[in-house]
């Protein structure tokens, strides 16, 4: 006799079991880890069997819609982000995409915060145009954000921890404004550590999206994204919801609806699946993800004091220091940590980068190696420069994700670097 893990375990499991037990079977004969179902099609019995099926999507027919390997994941994300639904997807951008069509279309308008990954920042300032979807991207801060809503907003946006700059988010603050204004919240948590460091659901928001590719994945193998969704969230001011009456998504669906259109979006009509191998690598990283970043936030204070002391580093950004402007945000959203990434300034990146050996120059976070990258050239380089700097990067701007090496050999390896550069 076997049976399945409910996909919200017992109240009172940590972080770090849920993260090991949600999502995989149990009982005689089952597998103890994610076991990988590579198929396209899952067939049925019966023409009434397929007929449901197609009509309520509550179970297994064609895998771009779902499939029992990202199933049990998106289980676990639920779970270690403490929401009620997920939908997994190929990517973290495809991701963002998901999020944000799930609640707007043309003629609708976002606010987001400025201080984002530069895919985002692309995302909303290219790519909605040519849906009809316009956004304002405003200092982080609750009055600029309050001034940028319209009548027709039905979408704030930030990032938990941006990146690059360690900026935090207000979620409870940035909540009521969305929700006055009949808008919802979606943060990109992807430097939050699915739920690790912080549970923007719990705080208001409505959405979190993010990255898997990053802590989730945690080794640099695998690419992924998830949209999770939490309990509260109103409904009943957003015309892609409401529009159609009795027929409307929100009529049909209920509770469901932003799950379900969530999921409709981004496998059933955009194709941004999950591949099962992708889902199984991201379901093992997951498993170790709180040890992980334990150590790397905890080694990234370590460095972030050390830089911001260092006569030849220039300015130190990290939330976890007391001059960062959102030190006090950082304390109350994040108390296990303030993550992973910071950034650091040098007076001649070029000279610099080259000379390091134990950090790698890699356009990538949350990996157990630290990183490196120079934001201006490269992650942030299509975004115009005001910008770039908006979003706290600058021509000697270096942003580092720490990985799980000892601090020591980190050190050692920029004090050699910046010496020589």
């Amino acid at each position: 006799m076997s049976e399945t893990l409910p996909a919200h375990p017992a109240p009172d499991w940590s972080y770090e079991t849920e993260a090991v037990q949600s999502g995989i079977p149990r009982g005689l004969g089952q597998t103890i880890g994610f076991p990988i179902h590579a198929a396209a099609a899952f067939q049925f019995d019966t023409l009434e069997e397929a007929q449901s099926e197609f009509v309520h999507n509550t179970g297994l027919s064609y895998a771009r819609l779902q499939n029992p390997t990202v199933k049990a994941l998106e289980g676990r994300i639920t779970a270690l982000e403490g929401g009620t639904a997920t939908v997994a997807v190929a990517s973290g951008q495809a991701a963002t995409l998901t999020a944000i069509l799930s609640v707007c279309r043309a003629g609708d308008h976002v606010v987001s915060a400025s201080s984002l990954f530069g895919g985002t920042t692309g995302m909303l300032s290219n790519i909605l145009p040519l849906m009809g979807i316009t956004a304002s991207l405003v200092e982080n801060t609750l009055g600029a954000i309050r001034a940028a809503m319209r009548d027709n907003t039905r979408l704030v946006w930030a990032e938990m921890i941006s990146n690059p700059a360690g900026d935090v988010a207000d979620i409870a603050a940035f909540a009521e404004i969305a929700h006055e204004r009949g808008a919802l919240l979606a943060i990109d948590n992807t430097c939050g550590g699915v739920g690790f460091l912080s549970r923007p659901l719990e705080h208001g928001a409505d959405i979190v999206a993010q990255s898997l590719t990053k802590w989730a994945g945690g080794h640099g193998s695998v690419m992924g994204g998830s949209v999770t969704v939490g309990a509260a969230h109103d409904l009943s001011r957003l015309p892609v919801f409401t529009d159609g009456g009795d027929n409307s998504v929100l009529a049909q669906r209920g509770e469901a609806a932003l799950a379900w259109r969530q999921r409709w979006l981004g496998a059933h009509q955009l194709g941004m699946t999950l591949a099962p191998h992708s889902a199984f690598l991201i379901a093992q990283g997951t498993e170790t993800l709180a040890l992980r970043l334990e150590r790397e936030s905890a080694t990234a204070l370590g460095l972030a004091r050390w830089l911001a002391a260092h006569p030849r580093i220039g300015k130190v950004s990290y939330a976890g220091l007391p001059d960062h402007p959102h030190h006090l945000l950082a304390q109350k959203y994040l108390p296990r940590g303030q993550g992973a990434v910071l950034t650091f300034e040098v007076d001649d990146p070029a000279a610099f980068l080259p000379r390091l050996r134990v950090l790698r120059i890699a356009p990538n976070l949350g990996d157990v190696r630290t990183l490196v990258v120079h934001p201006w050239t490269t992650t942030h380089g299509r975004v115009p420069e005001a910008a770039r700097y908006a979003a706290g990067v600058t021509p000697k701007t270096i942003r580092m994700s720490v990985g799980v090496e000892a601090m020591a050999d980190l050190q050692a390896d920029i004090e050699q670097a910046v010496a020589g550069a």
